[in-house]
């Protein structure tokens, strides 16, 4: 862990303040929000505070395992934001070439061999993502300041080794590794003691990810990088090699690892990923994945995850103390990260989606276009049914197979248990009329008791 006081004592020293009269700003700071966990080597913190006192280059890495990042990424994305708002160069590398080879950490058997084509795919999707997250910022959340932005630079690792011939590459890096300390990492010992074990080609991705780094030293001058703090041992290995190839000395700062409620790393291969891609996970549900966060997670979550100020923050906690039911703090959570991922136009169809759904009149529904709707409620049954002339609540509740008996749909109807685009209605031989039951979207939404949906598309002649 990063020693805070050591830290702190640095950034008020005289030293410091020598190097630091004008921009960049120190980002070692965002320690005291959690931003940064720790720095390595940490014996070495007065040198990077020096480093960080002039605009550098800092850069982290995304392999292409997937054609989208995820919120367990977005922690090292904004690491790397605060680093560009401080006035240093952002690289984001993304590991066309080190995905063939598969990062073995937390890891507990093989990574699936992926083919070259969607490596390529995958690439280039998150290229685009992250250029558009970093458009983003610039547009919607950095809008306001007045010192410009250096533009991140997104590289692609196969730069560098689709000329490389496998025995010279051994015969120059591969000399610099040595077995003992490659077997010392983390990611290693523990896939070792395991019963799946390793092979050899997980075993030399940390030799693939130092010489990353030692490449973008020599093209970038980058002299730190950032990532999760199942990386250090990655980062330590780029650390070893850099010295004893060029004599230079490195830096590495780790982000926390955002988990789920129940302690799980939040990516992919958990099952529980929240993704960045619009087409794989809405606007709406990211907005409501932290509406509904715990109200002991909120705090922490708006440091890590926002730009606000540490006074905003305490402003939007101390209302949300007064006005716990508002849940002030999610939203301002929610609409920040919406707006970075998605921008202006994700957030605003993510605030109309929760509208459509909580607004208990309906009449929100009726601004969403069909599409919208049923990808709104794209886990809810949908009956595409042609209009006639009145036909009932009852008839259109069996023909969508709300109940399995007409006496329990009469009962529960009767009872006040069925509503019809969030609206109540007790009489079963109602007839769903357009404009009143039916949307201008030709959509009627039916929901039985607190949970149970149901669409009916109507198919009305054009």
């Amino acid at each position: 862990m990063m020693n805070l006081r050591v830290v702190r004592r640095l950034l008020q020293s005289n030293i410091c303040r020598h190097y630091s009269t004008n921009p960049p700003r120190d980002i070692l700071s965002l320690h005291e929000r959690g931003v940064f966990q720790s720095v390595f080597p940490e014996v070495y913190t007065s040198d990077l505070v020096r480093q960080l006192s002039q605009s550098i280059s800092i850069y982290c890495g995304f392999d292409p395992t997937a054609d989208s990042l995820h919120i367990g990424n977005l922690l090292a994305i904004v690491g790397l934001l605060h680093c560009q708002r401080g006035g240093h160069q952002p690289l984001c590398v993304v590991g066309g070439a080190t995905a063939l080879i598969g990062d073995p950490s937390g890891k507990t058997t093989d990574r699936q061999p992926m083919s070259p084509f969607d490596i390529e795919n995958n690439t280039v999707a998150l290229t685009n993502q992250l250029n558009h997250i970093f458009a983003n910022h610039e547009e919607y959340i950095w809008k306001h300041q007045h010192k410009k932005l250096k533009p991140v630079k997104v590289i692609n690792n196969a730069e560098w080794y689709k000329n490389e011939n496998v025995l010279d590459f051994l015969s120059r890096v591969g000399r610099s590794f040595r077995m003992s300390d490659m077997l010392s990492r983390e990611s290693v010992k523990s896939r070792l003691r395991s019963d799946e074990g390793m092979n050899f080609t997980e075993f030399t991705y940390q030799m693939f990810q130092s010489y990353d780094w030692l490449q973008l030293y020599q093209r970038y001058n980058c002299l730190v990088q950032i990532g999760g703090n199942d990386q250090l041992g990655n980062m330590v290995s780029g650390y070893e090699l850099i010295q004893k190839c060029l004599g230079k000395r490195v830096f590495g700062l780790t982000v926390p690892l955002v988990t789920s409620t129940s302690g799980d790393k939040l990516g992919k291969t958990a099952g529980n990923a929240v993704w960045l891609d619009y087409n794989k996970t809405y606007p709406f549900d990211l907005y409501q994945y932290f509406v509904n966060l715990k109200d002991t997670d909120v705090e922490n979550y708006l440091k890590l995850f926002t730009f606000l100020s540490d006074e905003e923050i305490r402003e939007v906690m101390r209302a949300h103390k007064n006005n716990e039911h508002q849940r002030i703090p999610h939203r301002k959570l929610a609409d920040q990260v919406t707006l970075l991922v998605h921008g202006e136009s994700g957030l605003k169809e993510a605030k109309r989606w929760t509208e459509a759904l909580f607004d208990k009149s309906g009449s929100s529904l009726s601004t969403l276009s069909a599409k919208e709707m049923k990808s709104l409620f794209s886990n809810v049954p949908c009956t595409k049914m042609i209009p006639e002339a009145g036909i009932t609540l009852l008839e259109a509740c069996m023909r969508c197979q709300c109940f399995s008996r007409e006496v329990d749909a009469n009962r529960i109807i009767t009872d006040g248990g069925v509503y019809v685009n969030h609206g109540r209605v007790s009489n079963p031989d109602t007839v769903l009329l357009p404009g009143t039951h039916i949307l201008a979207n030709n959509i009627t939404l039916l929901r039985i008791g607190k949970k149970n949906h149901y669409i009916i598309e109507w198919l009305f002649p054009s």
